[in-house]
C-alpha cells in the first residue's frame, strides 16, 4: 500500500508527472496518442492488431484498430467516446464517414427572430425589456449554447465538425455584425452545405446578408463600389494570394501574385448590386433609395440600378459581358474562382488543416486538391467540381491521416474548442456551453462566433515559433497563459465540478463531467490509467510516462482518503492523461 500524502503531496506529484510527460515529449520528438510508447490495442494492454488499412471503392467497412479509430474521431468529431470508438472500429473509417455524412443534422435554433430589424419605435429596441434582451436577440450567445450542445451531444458529429472549419474559413463574427436571427441563419446555411459544393458555400456567402453587412457588400454601389468582400472573396475564401501547383506548392518556388489591384476592383464592380431582402424597416426608412432596411434572413436580392453593367475581365479568362445582370455577374464571379487551378490546393489544403494536420505534404495535399476538382473519392462526391463530400473523404481517408506510425510533422496542436469539447465527450460530460463562451472561451482566446477579424482566430500559415518551415496555426492564439488556462481548465471540470445550471439559460445542463463509470477501475490504477489513455490516445502513453502518471494515481488510498479515494484517483488520472502534451497534440 501507498504510503499516506498530504494534499500539498498528491498536488506536486500530479505537478511532477505532467512535468515528466513534456520532457518525454521533448525528448520523444512527439506528443501524440501512443507516441513512442506501447501500441497496445486494448484499454488494459494484450497484443497490438495489425493495422488494416481503410477499404477502397465503395463506402463500406474493413474493421479498423483502436488507435486508428481513436485518431479519426479526433479527426472527424469533436472527441473520442468509448461507444463512438468502437463504432468506428467496428464499421472502418469509410463506412463510418459514409454513414454520417447521412445523419440527420442538428441545427442552430436558439436566440430571437428579425423583430430587431423590424423596429419602428423610439429609442432602443431593448429599451423597457428584459435583462436578457441584447444578448438573446443581438448576441451570438444562444448559438454558442446550441453550438456546445450540438458538438458534444450531437449524433451528426463530422458534418458539426465541417461546418466549424467552414465557419474559419468564410468568416463572419459578432464583433462586427449583431442580429441572432441572421447569424443563426448563416450557420445553419453552412451545416447544410457541409457535405455540398463548395461553389453553393461560396454563392451563399456572397449572398448572405450578414456577410453582406460584415464586409460592406450590402448596398454596393457601382458608383463607388467597396472592394472589402472583393478582396477577401479572393484572399480568404477562394484562392489566395500566391500562385501555386496543384499540389499546393508555390509556382515557381517564390509567390507569384495570383492577382493585383485593377483585378480586385473589378471583382468588386462585378458584386455591386445587391440589397438586403425584404422585410426589415426603421423609425427612418431605408437608404440609400431603392434600397430594403437592413435584414438578414434570405438572401440578398438585386437592385438593378445599382449594379454596374460594364465588361468586367476576371481570372481563368472568364469575362463578364457587357450589360451582364447582378445575378449573371454572380455566377461569372463564381465561374472564376470554381475554375482556377488555385482553388483546389487553396481549399484543400486549409480543410487538411482543420480537420487532420497542420503540415500536410505536397502530395497529400495534391490528392486532396485532384479528389475536389473529380468530385469523387472512393465513392464519394457527386462527379462536380467543389464536392464537398468527396473532399472531406480524401481529406480523411488518405494515407498520411490514417497512418498509425505519423512522421516527427505530423498533427497539430489541439485548439481550444476541441480541448473543451474533447475532455467532456470522453468523460461522459454535459452542458450548455454558456461556461466555454465568456469565461472559457475569453480566457483561452477562441471564443466561438466571435473571432477578432475576418482572419479568423489563427491565420493558416502561422509559423511554429522556434521551428524554420512548419506551420501552426493554433499557436497563433498559444502562449505561456493559455498553456497553463488548458491545465485549469482541467481542474475546473474534475476538481471544482464544472458549473452548475444557470436559471437564466434557457434548458439550462450546466457544464460537468461524469466520472463515476470509472471508479470501477479506480482499484487498480495500472488498469484505469491505461482505459483513459487508450481513449485519449487511442493506446497506452509511453511507457515512462505512464509509470509517473500511474504512481501519481496510487496517491490516493483508501487509507488516506476513505471517502474519496476512488473518485480522486479518477480524477487524479484524468488530470495527467487530457493534460499531458501527448493529447494537447493531436497526432
Amino acid at each position: 500500500m501507498s504510503t499516506p500524502r498530504s494534499p500539498r503531496a498528491q498536488r506536486l506529484a500530479r505537478l511532477t508527472a505532467l512535468c515528466a510527460a513534456t520532457l518525454l515529449l521533448a525528448s520523444c520528438g512527439g506528443g501524440g496518442g501512443g507516441g513512442g510508447g506501447s501500441t497496445d490495442d486494448g484499454a488494459t494492454g494484450g497484443s497490438a492488431a495489425p493495422p488494416v488499412p481503410p477499404s477502397s471503392g465503395a463506402p463500406g467497412g474493413t474493421p479498423t484498430t483502436t488507435l486508428d479509430a481513436t485518431r479519426l474521431a479526433h479527426q472527424a468529431s469533436f472527441g473520442p467516446t468509448e461507444a463512438l470508438v468502437a463504432d468506428i472500429r467496428t464499421r472502418g473509417p469509410s463506412a463510418w464517414l459514409a454513414a454520417q455524412m447521412t445523419t440527420a443534422s442538428a441545427r442552430y435554433t436558439r436566440g430571437g427572430n428579425g423583430d430587431v430589424h423590424q423596429w419602428t419605435g423610439s429609442g432602443n429596441y431593448c429599451d423597457g425589456r428584459s435583462a436578457t434582451c441584447w444578448r438573446d436577440n443581438f448576441s451570438s450567445q444562444p448559438l454558442l449554447w446550441d453550438f456546445y450542445r450540438n458538438a458534444v451531444g450531437g449524433a451528426d458529429q463530422l458534418r458539426q465538425r465541417v461546418a466549424f472549419a467552414l465557419q474559419k474559413i468564410v468568416v463572419v463574427s459578432n464583433l462586427e455584425v449583431e442580429g441572432t436571427y441572421g447569424m443563426r441563419y448563416y450557420y445553419n446555411t453552412l451545416l447544410d452545405n457541409a457535405f455540398g459544393n463548395y461553389r453553393q458555400v461560396l454563392k451563399k456567402v456572397a449572398l448572405s446578408p450578414l456577410m453582406g453587412d460584415y464586409l460592406n457588400n450590402a448596398n454596393n454601389d457601382k458608383a463607388a463600389p467597396n472592394e472589402n468582400f472583393a478582396r477577401e472573396l479572393l484572399q480568404l475564401f477562394s484562392i489566395g494570394t500566391c500562385e501555386l501547383n496543384a499540389n499546393g506548392t508555390l509556382k515557381g518556388g517564390a509567390c507569384s501574385p495570383t492577382y493585383g489591384n485593377e483585378t480586385v476592383r473589378h471583382y468588386a464592380y462585378a458584386l455591386t448590386g445587391w440589397t438586403y431582402p425584404a422585410g426589415g424597416s426603421t423609425a427612418w426608412g431605408c437608404w440609400p433609395q431603392s434600397t430594403h432596411c437592413r435584414y438578414y434572413a434570405g438572401d440578398m436580392v438585386p437592385v438593378a440600378q445599382y449594379h454596374d453593367t460594364l465588361e468586367r475581365p476576371l481570372l481563368s479568362g472568364i469575362t463578364v459581358p457587357a450589360g451582364s445582370s447582378a445575378d449573371q455577374a454572380l455566377e461569372a464571379v463564381l465561374d472564376s474562382l470554381m475554375q482556377h487551378p488555385n482553388m483546389a490546393p487553396f481549399i484543400g489544403r486549409q480543410l487538411i488543416q482543420q480537420l487532420v494536420a497542420s503540415n500536410p505534404s505536397a502530395a497529400y495535399v495534391g490528392r486532396v486538391a485532384a479528389a475536389f476538382n473529380a468530385g469523387r473519392h472512393q465513392g464519394f462526391g457527386s462527379g462536380q467540381r467543389g464536392d464537398l463530400a468527396a473532399t472531406v473523404a480524401a481529406v480523411l481517408l488518405d494515407a498520411e491521416a490514417r497512418s498509425e506510425i505519423p512522421t516527427r510533422s505530423a498533427g497539430k496542436l489541439r485548439e481550444p474548442v476541441l480541448h473543451f469539447t474533447g475532455v467532456l465527450r470522453a468523460l461522459g460530460g454535459r452542458t450548455d456551453g454558456d461556461a466555454l463562451g465568456w469565461w472559457w472561451g475569453e480566457t483561452m482566446r477562441q471564443h466561438v462566433f466571435r473571432p477578432p477579424s475576418v482572419f479568423n482566430y489563427f491565420p493558416p500559415d502561422y509559423p511554429l515559433p522556434g521551428v524554420a518551415g512548419l506551420k501552426a496555426p493554433e499557436f497563433g492564439i498559444h502562449n505561456a497563459n493559455t498553456s497553463l488556462e488548458r491545465l485549469n481548465y482541467l481542474t475546473y471540470l474534475l476538481w471544482w465540478g464544472g458549473s452548475a445550471a444557470s436559471a437564466d439559460v434557457p434548458g439550462a445542463l450546466g457544464t460537468r463531467v461524469d466520472l463515476q463509470p470509472y471508479t470501477a477501475d479506480a482499484a487498480d490504477a495500472a488498469k484505469l490509467v491505461d482505459r483513459l489513455s487508450t481513449l485519449a490516445l487511442g493506446a497506452r502513453l509511453p511507457s515512462a510516462t505512464r509509470t509517473q502518471v500511474i504512481a501519481a494515481v496510487e496517491a490516493y488510498t483508501a487509507q488516506n482518503d476513505a471517502q474519496n479515494w476512488a473518485t480522486n484517483r479518477v480524477r487524479q488520472a484524468a488530470y495527467l492523461v487530457f493534460g499531458s502534451p501527448n493529447y494537447q497534440v493531436q497526432r
